[in-house]
């Protein structure tokens, strides 16, 4: 296919997208069925253009003067990939599979028109009705904030320290460009540009071995700052699929118990083979059968409790920028009682002298310091491990990590524009 030709489809799935509500997954994944001429690379193509222009939705139509499919792409190419007017001209020439040529409305609007004095929420690419709470988290560096949210992420691996180590990995992997991330030991990081295509990271050896998972850097760092140890009996109650259990147990070096479970059977589904093929042997999964609690017979005896609360996924925005568009207010106030009965869950799971870890992928005060401060109002057996003493897991890393990411009295936040990582609360509580 033409540049021309997959800039035309792109349009098209937009369009299918904003006319049958359906997810942009789901209409990718239907398109390529559909269209089998389609090769690996107009297919890769295709959706790099389709993410972009849902990462700039609001200001790509800003720029345009028009929201329509036509206009989000147009205005998308001038934002984010840095297109003149020429250069989108000679795209949309109107030839055979070619978008139809430019108008002298488009063109002046592309010539002519900036976010200068956009709202905040066009500016920044955000649903309206989230824009007190993103100026609750970040004041006048929404804006900014935002902007890096909408970015495209790069592709982040974690080591299995149970297998390997990152120094003999780098050679292995040198092949897919990996290079070390700049905050967690134990991370590989890929950057991928717009058309890429996917590494096939499941197809590499070291995979296949279970040397490698693929888990964004905040991710890391959120398992990382539990502070779990070898000898410990630590429950991830918020399991899913398995990939800070997986991190967990390379931090406990195959020593003491690990418990993982989910109130949703299905989430936990992949995690047994996961297991298996990082070689992990002291996890204990415990999946849901009927109204019993999988872990009555665990009283206050926990040493560390993870949780990777339920919570409106706002820090990962990079990698799912079809979400934000499709979040709507309920869903806030929702995921804000999940986490109320997991956090009371957890604390009459907790022993003396054992700690919580609080973990969303969110970067909304009401999940975040909100949340924890209502928990310590609810337990007061329970304080904040302050959080500058919860660095010292990233060693040399501790000081310019705390300098970069947001500090609160109730722990840490990472985003993509101070971290460049997800978007990740953390908060590590203690009981008397």
């Amino acid at each position: 296919m033409t540049p021309a030709a997959r800039l035309s489809a792109a349009i098209e799935l937009i369009g299918t997208i904003d006319a049958e509500r359906v997810p942009a997954a789901k209409a990718l994944k239907e398109w390529g069925t559909a269209h089998r001429y389609a090769g690996s690379g107009d297919r890769a193509a295709i959706a790099g253009l389709l993410w972009d222009v849902l990462r700039r939705r609001a200001s790509s139509a800003w720029i345009m003067d028009a929201d329509t499919p036509r206009a989000r792409m147009l205005g998308m190419l001038k934002l984010e990939r840095k297109l003149d007017t020429d250069a989108i001209a000679a795209l949309c020439d109107g030839g055979r599979f070619a978008p139809e040529p430019l108008t002298e409305a488009e063109r002046t609007a592309l010539t002519s028109r900036s976010l200068a004095d956009a709202p905040a929420h066009v500016a920044g690419d955000y649903p309206e009705w989230l824009d007190p709470h993103l100026a609750q988290a970040f004041g006048d560096d929404r804006v900014a904030e935002a902007t890096a949210m909408a970015s495209r992420a790069p592709l982040d691996l974690r080591v299995n320290t149970l297998k390997t180590s990152r120094e003999k990995m780098l050679p292995s992997l040198a092949h897919l460009g990996v290079q070390p991330t700049p905050w967690s030991p134990i991370g590989l990081r890929i950057e991928l540009g717009a058309d890429a295509r996917n590494p096939g990271i499941h197809a590499e050896e070291d995979f296949i071995k279970g040397a490698i998972e693929v888990q964004d850097e905040g991710s890391q760092l959120a398992a990382l700052l539990s502070a779990a140890k070898p000898g410990e009996q630590v429950i991830d109650l918020c399991a899913g699929a398995g990939g800070k259990t997986l991190a967990l147990a390379a931090m406990m070096q195959g020593k003491g118990r690990l418990i993982a479970t989910d109130h949703d059977k299905r989430q936990l589904a992949p995690i047994y083979e996961r297991l298996s093929r990082a070689g992990v042997h002291n996890c204990d999964v415990r999946t849901p059968k009927g109204p019993n609690d999988t872990l009555s017979d665990i009283h206050a005896t926990a040493d560390l409790v993870l949780i990777d609360a339920p919570c409106t996924g706002t820090g990962t925005w990079r990698r799912n920028p079809d979400a934000k568009w499709r979040m709507r207010p309920g869903a806030l106030e929702v995921r804000l009682k999940d986490q109320v009965t997991v956090l009371d869950r957890a604390a009459a799971l907790t022993k003396a002298g054992g700690r919580i870890a609080y973990i969303t992928c969110s970067v909304l005060p009401q999940e975040n310091g909100e949340q924890i401060r209502a928990f310590l109002a609810r337990h007061p057996d329970f304080a904040v491990v302050p959080p500058e003493q919860t660095v010292g897991v990233l060693w040399d890393k501790a000081e310019a990590f705390a300098e970069a990411a947001l500090q609160s009295p109730e722990g840490w936040l990472m985003t993509p524009r101070r971290t460049g990582t997800d978007g990740f609360f953390v908060s590590v509580l203690k009981r008397g």
